[in-house]
């Protein structure tokens, strides 16, 4: 017998941390009963106010939580689909990352954070200490070139016919990277040949070494569209999130404290996009985008997943991870399997 992992979800992702914009919450959800039991006062502060509002409330509840169920298969046959039936119009995206798409500041970072005796003081004179106190960083990690060249297939996609899920829980608009075929190339020899090495010295206790899987997506913000993203923390033990463009004004990104920290959101600091710069941050510190004044804003968000770490603590729900089996990585999250070995086949 011979082990094997299985990447999984944990069962709060159907039940926690629902999102309702209007009202500006992440609830619990389990029943009616208990949504007024726990939410009754606070809802009621929020304007959901009237028996139409509450029953408006319970559906959109009750039709997250199918979706959530549903997400993983649903992603799984539209991925197929796009593989199968969608034409690119920059086929050079989808090629395995070249040094030549990316920054050269950022492949010398992780170069040296990859080298015998890197140290962690060195390598900060390389990149540009957003926040000392809250560890946010910004490194160039794209060139100019590629972000027009990703974005432009992005657009194309946006335009076809294909199917497209939404990127994450909050966001409406945007591509998921593994959707689209650009996990394998692009996003994973991302994470294993330069940003570990890299989040190993800036964040060993986050498990910066130890990453072994992630989740990508691209947001849009247009006018019509998304326009702002309301404060939240993500589903990562790190997160790297790159502006790829186009023209815009405001949006920035705010960020407050970690999130089981008392007055979390004192004093938020604003930090504004630059095309190709990537911020990177702790998974768990509060954080959220200003609205978009004009123009259009898309960004790449990797979020960083260590198995090591969250199998211990399920970073939405705070508990043992109840584990869920799921398509892909699921949510980073992993479970020792037995995988029987064909003795035959090896001789």
């Amino acid at each position: 017998m011979a082990t094997a992992r299985r990447f999984c979800r944990c069962a709060c992702f159907c039940s926690q941390n629902l999102y309702v914009a209007r009202y500006g919450l992440h609830l619990r959800f389990r029943d009616e009963q208990q949504l007024r039991r726990d939410y009754g006062p606070l809802l009621r502060s929020r304007g959901c106010v009237t028996a139409e509002d509450f029953q408006q409330l319970l559906e959109e509840l009750e039709q997250e939580v199918g979706r959530r169920r549903r997400l993983g298969q649903e992603s799984a046959a539209r991925k197929a689909l796009i593989a199968s039936s969608y034409h690119p119009a920059r086929p050079a995206v989808y090629k395995s990352l070249q040094d030549v798409a990316l920054a050269p500041e950022f492949v010398a970072a992780a170069e040296y954070s990859a080298s015998p005796g890197a140290d962690l003081e060195v390598l900060l004179q390389r990149l540009e200490i957003v926040s000392e106190e809250k560890r946010i960083y910004r490194v160039p990690v794209f060139s100019v070139e590629f972000c027009q060249a990703l974005l432009e297939e992005l657009e194309h996609f946006e335009q076809s016919d294909m199917p497209k899920g939404r990127p994450n829980t909050m966001n409406n608009y945007g591509v998921l990277m593994h959707e689209l075929g650009l996990d394998e190339p692009l996003v994973t020899p991302l994470r294993e040949r330069f940003l570990q090495p890299l989040l190993a010295l800036l964040y060993p206790e986050c498990g910066g070494g130890q990453l072994d899987s992630h989740r990508a997506f691209v947001v849009k913000y247009a006018l019509g569209q998304d326009l702002e993203l309301g404060c939240h923390y993500d589903n990562a033990e790190l997160t790297l999130n790159v502006a790829l463009g186009k023209a815009f004004t405001g949006g920035a990104l705010y960020f407050g404290g970690l999130f089981q920290a008392p007055a979390a959101l004192m004093e938020p600091l604003e930090v504004d996009h630059v095309v190709g710069q990537g911020i990177l941050h702790r998974g768990g510190q509060l954080h959220g985008a200003r609205p978009l004044g004009t123009g259009e804003r898309w960004n790449l968000v990797v979020w960083l997943r260590a198995s090591a770490v969250r199998n211990r603590l399920c970073p939405m729900c705070c508990q043992k991870p109840e584990l869920v089996d799921d398509e892909g990585f699921g949510d980073g999250f992993t479970r020792e399997e037995s995988a029987v070995v064909d003795v035959c086949a090896l001789t």
